[in-house]
C-alpha cells in the first residue's frame, strides 16, 4: 500500500516531554510540528471515552483505584500533570471528544489505541469506534483505530467499519495473516524488538502497511526504515522529529 499517514508519531501525544495522555501532551508535540500522535482510550464508569493508559490511576494522576470506577467527570477533576512535572500542575485526565476536537481544528491525524479496562472489550470498541467516526466526520484525514484486544477490534470494526484499523502486537503471531484479514486491518503495528528483515518484508508482500513502536534512537529508525517500516512510534522527539525521514 501507498503510505497516506505520518511516518513519525508521537507516542502518547508528547512522547517524553509531555504527560502522556493529556491535552497538554498533544500540544506539545504539535507545537513541535508534529502531523501525528498516538494515545490510548478507554471507557468511564458512565461509558464516556476518555485518555489513559493504565486500568489503574495511580502512576499518571493523584487518583488511585480503577479508571472505570470512575465517571468522566470525576475523572477530569483529578491532577493527571504533577506527576511529570510542575509546569504541568492540574492538567486533567481529558475526555476523548476534547482531544478529538483540538487534533481535527489543527490537522493532525491521529492512531486511537482502544484501551479496554479488563472485561469491556467489547463495549470500549464499540463505544470508541463510534465517538471517533462522529468527531471525526468529514474530516480530510480520517484516525486509524487500534488495540491489542482482538474482540475489542472486532467490535470497532462493527460498529464503525469505515474507520482504517491496525492489528496491534508486541510479537507478530503465526496466525497474523488470519487475524488481520478478517479484522480488515490497513495495517499491522508491533514492537520493533520483535520485528526482523523477513517479517518486515512478508507483512509489506502481504499489502499491509507496517507500524512499529516505540523507536527511541535515531538509528534504530534508520534501520527500521530500511527494512520498510511505514512508521514509528516514538517518545524521543527530541531526537527524532517530525521530518526526520
Amino acid at each position: 500500500m501507498t503510505w497516506p499517514y505520518p511516518r513519525i508519531i508521537a507516542h502518547r501525544g508528547g512522547g517524553a516531554l509531555a504527560p502522556e495522555n493529556t491535552l497538554a501532551a498533544m500540544q506539545r508535540g504539535v507545537s513541535l510540528g508534529f502531523h501525528g500522535v498516538e494515545f490510548d482510550v478507554k471507557l468511564a464508569r458512565d461509558a464516556i471515552p476518555f485518555l489513559l493508559h493504565d486500568d489503574t490511576l495511580e502512576r499518571t494522576s493523584n487518583g488511585s483505584g480503577a479508571a472505570n470506577a470512575l465517571t468522566a467527570a470525576e475523572l477530569a477533576g483529578l491532577d493527571a500533570g504533577s506527576w511529570f512535572s510542575a509546569e504541568f500542575s492540574g492538567e486533567p485526565i481529558p475526555r476523548f471528544d476534547t482531544v478529538a476536537n483540538y487534533l481535527v481544528a489543527h490537522g493532525i491525524w491521529a492512531n486511537v489505541e482502544i484501551k479496554p479496562s479488563q472485561g469491556c472489550d467489547a463495549a470500549t470498541g464499540t463505544a470508541v469506534a463510534l465517538a471517533a467516526r462522529e468527531l471525526w466526520g468529514g474530516a480530510t484525514m480520517q484516525p486509524v483505530l487500534s488495540s491489542f484486544s482482538r474482540s475489542a477490534l472486532q467490535a470497532a470494526q462493527l460498529a464503525a467499519p469505515q474507520l482504517a484499523r491496525g492489528f496491534l502486537v508486541d510479537a507478530i503471531p503465526d496466525d497474523w495473516p488470519i487475524a488481520a484479514a478478517e479484522l480488515e486491518c490497513v495495517a499491522v503495528h508491533c514492537s520493533w524488538k520483535q520485528l526482523t528483515p523477513e517479517l518486515a518484508s512478508a507483512i509489506k508482500s502481504a499489502g499491509y502497511g507496517l507500524r512499529t513502536w516505540t523507536v527511541n534512537e535515531p538509528e534504530t529508525a534508520r534501520k527500521l526504515f530500511s527494512w520498510g517500516v511505514d512508521a514509528i512510534f516514538t517518545d524521543r522527539l527530541d531526537l527524532i522529529g517530525p521530518d526526520f525521514i
